[in-house]
């Protein structure tokens, strides 16, 4: 371990330790890093928009396969995080602003919702309200399959083809409210104008 590491935020809770690799995002012309267990599909760091302090957080609190690494080899695997990534292939799909989020809900399928479900997760054991259920039966979708049904209504909704209070904005404010509700840390700087969005338009 390195002497005297620069400063870093604390971890999310209970994501420490983690075999993960470093990725970046750029919102409002602002290139953040975060941590990311591609085996799990998980977000494991906050935004960190200091590439020093991200090498530091990650020499204290990431692994790779072969176990723990200092600071020097970390600052080369944020340097590539720039101009590489291996969660999306075009640039344009990790650069975001502020004012689009708020503005328009998620792509189906998108990276942004991959990102939202990879920081906030679901919670499988989740009861779901009955208006919700019901609007699952009428739409046809089996609530195991909140992820399709999701996709289903945002494609809906972006097209203008909802009215507030359909079941398609139903299960939309409800599965990102309960997302947007579990973010950790600094992820609100991301995702916030999301729920901003929702509020206004449903």
């Amino acid at each position: 371990m390195d002497s005297n590491p620069a400063r870093h935020p604390a971890p999310l809770p209970g994501r420490i330790g983690h075999v993960a690799g470093v990725e970046s995002l750029v919102l409002d012309g602002r290139r953040y890093y975060f941590g990311f267990d591609y085996r799990s599909d998980m977000i494991v760091s906050p935004l960190i928009d200091d590439p020093a302090v991200m090498a530091a957080f990650a020499s204290e609190h990431l692994r790779q396969t072969d176990g723990e690494h200092d600071r020097a080899y970390w600052a080369e695997l944020v340097e590539a995080a720039v101009t590489q990534s291996n969660l999306v292939a075009e640039d344009a799909d990790r650069e975001f602003d502020t004012a689009h989020l708020g503005a328009e809900l998620p792509a189906p399928d998108g990276h942004l919702l991959y990102l939202l479900d990879a920081v906030a997760g679901w919670d499988e054991s989740l009861s779901l309200p009955p208006e919700l259920l019901a609007a699952y039966r009428r739409l046809e979708f089996d609530e195991d399959d909140p992820v399709g049904c999701l996709d289903h209504c945002l494609t809906v909704v972006r097209a203008g083809e909802a009215e507030p209070g359909s079941d398609e904005w139903t299960v939309v404010r409800f599965h990102l409210g309960f997302a947007l509700g579990r973010l950790p840390g600094n992820w609100t700087l991301l995702f916030g104008a999301i729920g901003e969005g929702i509020a206004d338009d449903a």
